[in-house]
């Protein structure tokens, strides 16, 4: 199985070497040491507050200043569009569950990835991490960096245009800071997303606090007919709860990083309870807010809803906000890959990536090759196809495979009833919520054929990759070559060892 993974034996000096340098390096960011300075870990760091700012952190992003578009579009009226924010919160809130007790009875990093292999084995979770690698998370990263991008030159073009290729390029910037902020130090990436989640939120009290004054003075005429059918149709529905999930796409981060979660069995299901219950209120009250202020028509014909809203409310306050929805959208990408880059860690450890990708840095005491390996991927995906087509695609796929991960769930209390939960759902939860998931995949296969058939094609590479670089052992002497020197030469390129057991 482990046939990706170089043998660091051959080069047993540099191994050695390296830790003797991380067992005496002096970087002040070393935090992850134990206290006695020999043992490179992670330790339980993440607490009950932590685990809440990295959900909320994580969610809040571009979605609730993108998606109302989307949502909107789809669903054909105003009062059906705030239905489906607060089906979405309820559907979300049924996955997240299901997530807490995978979470809390098998107790290791890695998110989907880990469950699937759990569940179904290491031929499916491949499968899962392929598509995760070449195609979703560059995209889920593009899509939110391409927000970022949008966002922080809004003040600087106003009332003009944005220039496409300024967006494209203000967005590699953002994506390049991100991986040299996750590459350099865990400490103060931990730091800065705690700041980033409290701009998010005073982000969306700028927008709900003047929306609710007006509301309650009246100002109700755009919820007029709110639930008018004449414009529903069935076939967008499944695209307009894409929407609104990819807003709410973020609650099942927590499980990526469950061996640093303290106390996980209490800590992981009330931190995923909170968190939703803070997301929902903020994103209902964020809608009715927009529609309090902007018509139907007025928020459908909006770029950037956030900030179309602002300059009708606040005046030249305006400016503020997009630099508020940047900073929100920089937090998002900050904490998704920081989560992501746990994922990879141990798909490398299980042998499934090589092992060059499960070794820490020896004085920043980083996983930096795992960080660094979506950086080619996003930035390819940045310069090709607009944010909408790449917001369906991914998310055909995504919710394809938590679906499956929901389904591992109810296969895992059949086969294995025996394994200690220390929180578990009621069965009706993942039931709904893996139904869900499946209707809206078959759904979007009906309504958008081309980008779903295009993610579908996608996942089903991951079958012959399986078996040409995991399967099969007996590899030409010539290539187990090339793989062992590539792995030692980017070994002592990153300066990274393996983490101590």
């Amino acid at each position: 199985m482990n046939s990706m993974s170089t043998s660091t034996s051959k080069d047993g000096n540099l191994t050695a070497n390296a830790h003797n340098i991380s067992q005496n390096g002096s970087d002040p960011n070393s935090k992850l040491q134990d206290a006695d300075s020999r043992k490179v870990e992670l330790g339980k760091k993440v607490t009950l507050l932590r685990g809440i700012s990295i959900i909320i952190g994580t969610i809040i992003g571009a979605g609730i200043f993108i998606s109302p578009k989307g949502i909107l579009k789809h669903s054909g009226s105003v009062g059906m569009s705030l239905m489906v924010w607060i089906a979405c919160g309820v559907l979300s809130l049924f996955g997240a569950l299901s997530y807490a007790e995978l979470g809390t009875c098998i107790k290791k990093s890695g998110g989907h990835y880990t469950y699937i292999m759990e569940a179904f084995g290491p031929q499916m979770a491949f499968i899962r991490l392929w598509a995760d690698l070449i195609a979703i998370r560059p995209a889920a990263m593009a899509v939110i960096s391409l927000a970022f991008g949008q966002y922080i030159l809004e003040p600087l073009f106003m009332p003009c245009d944005i220039p496409p290729m300024a967006v494209k390029l203000a967005t590699a910037i953002g994506i390049t800071s991100v991986m040299y902020l996750n590459s350099m130090s865990v400490t103060w990436t931990a730091r800065i997303q705690i700041l980033l989640t409290l701009c998010k939120l005073v982000a969306i009290a700028i927008i709900v606090v003047p929306g609710m004054y007006l509301l309650f003075k009246g100002e109700t005429r755009n919820f007029e007919n709110a639930f008018e059918l004449s414009n529903v149709k069935l076939s967008g529905m499944p695209l307009a709860f894409y929407s609104g999930m990819y807003a709410y796409a973020g609650w099942f981060y927590l499980n990526f990083v469950t061996e640093e979660v303290d106390n996980a069995e209490k800590t992981l299901p009330l931190a995923i309870c909170i968190s939703m219950a803070i997301v929902t209120a903020c994103y209902v009250l964020t809608n009715v807010a927009y529609f309090t202020v902007m018509s139907a028509e007025e928020l459908l014909a909006s770029e950037a809803v956030a900030v179309t809203f602002a300059e009708r409310l606040l005046g030249n306050f305006s400016v503020a906000v997009p630099v508020f929805v940047a900073l929100s959208c920089y937090g998002s990408m900050n904490g998704c890959l920081f989560a992501l880059s746990r994922m990879y860690y141990v798909a490398s450890r299980e042998g499934q990536l090589p092992e060059v990708l499960s070794m820490i840095h020896v004085r920043r005491h980083t996983p930096l090759a795992a960080v660094l390996i979506l950086y080619p991927m996003t930035m390819l995906q940045l310069f090709v196809g607009d944010i909408h087509s790449l917001l369906n695609f991914m998310s055909f796929m995504r919710w394809l495979f938590i679906g499956v991960v929901v389904l591992g769930l109810i296969y895992l209390r059949y086969t294995k009833p025996d394994l200690p939960r220390p929180f578990k759902v009621p069965l009706f939860i993942p039931v709904v919520f893996c139904l869900t998931c499946f209707f809206m995949v078959f759904m979007s296969l009906y309504s958008d054929p081309f980008n779903t058939g295009i993610g579908f094609a996608i996942s089903l590479t991951g079958i012959p990759a399986y078996y040409i670089f995991i399967y099969f052992n007996n590899r030409p002497k010539w290539l187990q070559r090339a793989i062992d020197s590539f792995n030692r030469t980017l070994q002592i390129i990153l300066e990274v060892v393996p983490a101590d057991q």
